[in-house]
């Protein structure tokens, strides 16, 4: 036997990681198995699973050294999954399916999205700036459709007066997600530093904050995430005009 067979059996993959992958894919599915049955409030709670999930995988990589081209490739999969095609399914299935090809349009602007975002970020994913993403991350987006959804529930709103704002949001976010507005990877914190007392009770108090009210609090911080893109490319563009004129 050749060692170039023998390097071939080698070959696998990483089960650690690739189980809260997993995890997070199975998630994304269960939140379309759920719409379909028309259990909305479990759909986008699991899809906020999935994102925990999805935050978890590449973190669990770092830590045991175990990352991997099949793990980056098998987590876009599992991206397209839970924050592609989930949110636009389930979105279409509670406000849109009534809208004819309109809500359909809508749906699938958010899913392409989703599609052409983690195309692009994957061929990107060396040569980029990593404090900063390049279009609306797929998460987020999927964080804002399931957050409206969930608020909408929790508070009994008629849903025909949600029917327009349901439609710019997916649309929205889909076009975002496509965009050349930059945002914040919060990939430059340093989460083994120290902090002070007042920084970590401050932390806590926002956790609390946020499990109190996780309809509201989950899509206002997400809806937030999406506009500070826009306003974020802006000013940075400002400040490379004004020091072009100064130079």
């Amino acid at each position: 036997m050749t060692d170039e067979k023998r390097s071939i059996r080698r070959r696998g993959i990483y089960l650690l990681p690739n189980l809260f992958t997993t995890g997070a894919l199975f998630s994304g599915f269960y939140a379309i198995t759920s719409a379909m049955g028309g259990r909305y409030e479990t759909a986008v709670v699991a899809i906020f699973v999935a994102m925990i999930l999805d935050g978890l995988d590449g973190r669990v990589a770092r830590l045991t050294n175990t990352q991997s081209e099949f793990g980056v490739q098998y987590d876009s999969l599992s991206d397209m999954v839970s924050f592609g095609a989930a949110p636009a399914l389930v979105m279409y299935l509670w406000a849109f399916s009534s809208l004819g090809k309109i809500g359909l349009f809508a749906a699938f602007v958010h899913m392409a999205g989703g599609a052409l975002r983690l195309a692009r970020f994957n061929t990107q994913v060396e040569t980029a700036d990593r404090r900063y993403f390049q279009g609306l991350p797929s998460p987020a987006a999927a964080a804002i459709l399931a957050g409206f959804i969930w608020i909408s529930l929790e508070y009994d709103v008629d849903l025909q007066i949600l029917e327009f704002p349901a439609l710019v949001l997916t649309t929205g976010t889909g076009l975002l997600m496509v965009s050349n507005f930059r945002y914040f990877s919060f990939k430059g914190i340093d989460w083994k530093g120290k902090v002070t007392f007042f920084a970590a009770i401050s932390v806590m108090l926002a956790i609390a904050f946020i499990m109190a009210q996780p309809q509201t609090m989950l899509f206002l911080l997400s809806l937030i995430y999406a506009i500070s893109g826009p306003v974020v490319t802006l000013v940075m563009r400002r400040r490379r005009r004004a020091a072009a004129r100064k130079s």
